[in-house]
């Protein structure tokens, strides 16, 4: 893995990472699944278009187009509308967690569905990740989390799972920045459907919204997204997926910083040891 590969890694996990607390700041004050669609209908064109100016086609192969409504949907619609929804409710550290542990359901549906052989280091990391979540929850449920904003970050996470195993198919045969446009106008507009189904706009609108929303756009949205499809066209799949391991830290360290969310012993133990969990998972793949 060269230094630029690393550097890509390292800057996707932070965008990655503090997306959950810009979502948290804009749910506080605009209906959630608009938002969504919003922010992705502007950063699909916004991608789309520059695709174009780099001479990128929308003519896309069969399968990069099956993959390409897979991940806009699973990923875009379903997982962050899930959160973004979740996030009216919970904490931006606790979803960040949640989200976070996605690598290790990346494995375990490997073995369950795909029926690949696990190593006992991927085992092991297996089980960390579940110790670290439990004793996560243990301290949260004890503290009186909203189970609602619980489970809907859990069905999250499942949809990040499905989405990360269609990335192979989406990124195959170049085009990237116009494969990253394509899928969020497709979550943009499974997003639009729900949100005139169940939300009523209402926005109270300040300078932390605006810039909330922009950043959310611009940075996690488009640039985040960008940067791990190019990361896995230029390490593969397995070797981007270890830069997951330090998204946990990365998202309890921005909440805590620009939202003032506690840090709990129990969370920082819990957090480690999920991160040990994610990296022995990683290391496992690219040893075999």
């Amino acid at each position: 893995m060269d230094f630029r590969a690393i550097t890509m890694g390292l800057a996707f996990a932070i965008m990655w990472s503090s997306a959950f607390t810009s979502a948290r700041i804009i749910v506080a004050s605009a209906p959630p699944l608009t938002a969504l669609s919003i922010r992705f209908l502007i950063s699909g064109l916004l991608g789309v278009i520059i695709a174009l100016m780099l001479k990128q086609s929308w003519r896309l192969t069969r399968a990069q187009w099956r993959a390409t409504i897979i991940f806009g949907i699973c990923q875009n619609a379903l997982y962050l509308g899930l959160n973004f929804v979740a996030m009216q409710t919970i904490e931006a550290s606790l979803a960040a967690i949640i989200a976070s542990t996605m690598p290790l359901l990346v494995a375990l549906a490997g073995w369950i569905i795909f029926g690949e052989r696990l190593t006992p280091l991927a085992i092991i990391g297996l089980i960390g990740g579940v110790i670290g979540v439990s004793i996560i929850m243990g301290t949260r449920l004890q503290g009186g989390v909203d189970m609602y904003g619980l489970i809907l970050c859990i069905g999250g996470v499942i949809a990040l799972t499905f989405a990360t195993l269609a990335v192979r198919g989406a990124t195959s045969g170049g085009n990237f920045l116009m494969v990253v446009g394509l899928q969020m106008l497709v979550g943009s507009a499974a997003l639009s459907v729900a949100a005139a189904a169940t939300e009523t706009i209402q926005i109270a609108w300040s300078w932390q919204l605006i810039a909330a929303f922009v950043y959310t756009t611009l940075i996690p949205g488009l640039a985040a997204t960008l940067v791990w499809f190019m990361l896995v066209g230029r390490i593969g799949a397995t070797r981007a997926a270890t830069f997951h391991f330090i998204n946990p830290f990365f998202g309890v360290a921005i909440a805590a910083l620009m939202l003032g969310e506690a840090l709990r012993i129990n969370d920082m133990i819990g957090v480690a040891v999920i991160m040990a969990g994610i990296l022995a998972v990683q290391m496992s793949k690219q040893k075999n």
